[in-house]
């Protein structure tokens, strides 16, 4: 990296979560005061994404205000969730920590080791969100000297404790909707009332039917292609896509859109995003096998069957219906 200070106000996206790997830096060591398991997901989407495929890293991230005023349930299930499904082929590791008692952590430090040792380093204003590095934000980073950052971390590193510890539960407070967070992230919390938001998409394709090699059975391909069969995706109609009620930040392809947390009307926590040309389908970007073992589990089917219209006519739908609570929060509703 150069080693000129450089005051980092706009465009530094890549800068400070890609670049570095491009340069052989292989673990992303960070402290956020906040940040977002749907931050985490795009960024190792991301990383597997991108041109010339990056090597896939190790991403720790310490969260630094769960200690003083506590985390989301669906924010604390999603970064579980990553942590459990480390280990995912050409996909990047995930560890989450939270500070515990003492005095509230707001700093924000993405530090870039290469081979064992600091690389580089950058401070400033931008949580680990989609929000803070999106177009729509103004923050600032800062490259700062990379071995002061590290004594930094090992020290936040030392008071905190693993999001999937067995005794997280009874360290830090696991709130239903985080009042800081979603006031940063949106300024709607609301799921009733005159001003919520709420689509229902059809499972069946436009002709009435299922698809064969599309939709709910994505993974079933008439070509003879073998795919994993619970593959599906949800198919969005262009003028829902187009209406702004999910978020789109990429090209027509989605590979840039960003991901967003669904809860599920049975308590599920995902992780979805918009994607396919011309932004056309909803799936699970990390596995997008799991939103269709989520809903073959739902309808009381084995996993991989093929989907008939009749049984999700004999479950008692054909649709799933979206509540938006802001950005990056939905309710995903596929009750009888």
């Amino acid at each position: 990296m150069n080693n000129e200070s450089t005051l980092l106000h706009t465009g530094f996206r890549d800068m400070v979560l890609l670049d570095p790997i491009r340069q052989g830096a292989d673990n992303l060591k960070i402290i956020s005061g906040y940040a977002t398991n749907t931050m985490a997901s795009w960024h190792i989407k991301q990383i597997a994404e991108s041109e010339n495929r990056l090597s896939p890293i190790n991403i720790i991230l310490v969260v630094g205000m769960c200690g003083y005023d506590g985390i989301s349930q669906s924010v604390h299930e999603g970064f579980k969730a990553l942590v459990a499904r480390n280990n995912t082929p050409h996909q990047s590791n995930f560890a989450c920590q939270y500070v515990l008692d003492g005095i509230p952590v707001h700093s924000k430090l993405y530090l870039w080791e290469r081979n064992g040792h600091p690389f580089c380093a950058f401070m400033g204003s931008a949580n680990y969100t989609q929000s803070a590095f999106s177009r729509s934000r103004k923050e600032l980073l800062h490259e700062c000297d990379p071995l002061q950052a590290l004594g930094y971390f090992k020290e936040l590193e030392g008071v905190s404790i693993r999001c999937d510890h067995a005794e997280v539960d009874d360290k830090i407070i696991i709130r239903p909707f985080h009042p800081v967070l979603e006031a940063e992230e949106s300024s709607n919390v609301s799921v009733s009332g005159e001003n919520v938001q709420k689509v229902k998409l059809s499972l069946l394709k436009q002709d009435g039917d299922v698809g064969f090699g599309s939709g709910i059975n994505w993974g079933h391909r008439p070509n003879g292609i073998k795919r994993e069969p619970n593959q599906m995706y949800i198919p969005l109609p262009a003028a829902i896509s187009r209406s702004d009620f999910f978020p789109l930040e990429g090209n027509r392809a989605g590979k840039d859109n960003p991901h967003f947390s669904v809860l599920t009307d049975d308590g599920i926590n995902l992780v979805l995003r918009v994607e396919q040309q011309g932004n056309k389908a909803i799936t699970t970007p990390l596995n997008n096998s799991q939103i269709g073992e989520y809903f073959r589990n739902r309808m009381n089917l084995p996993n991989g069957v093929f989907v008939t219209k009749k049984m999700l006519e004999d479950y008692g739908r054909t649709d799933v219906a979206f509540i938006k609570i802001d950005e990056e929060q939905y309710i995903m509703d596929f009750s009888v």
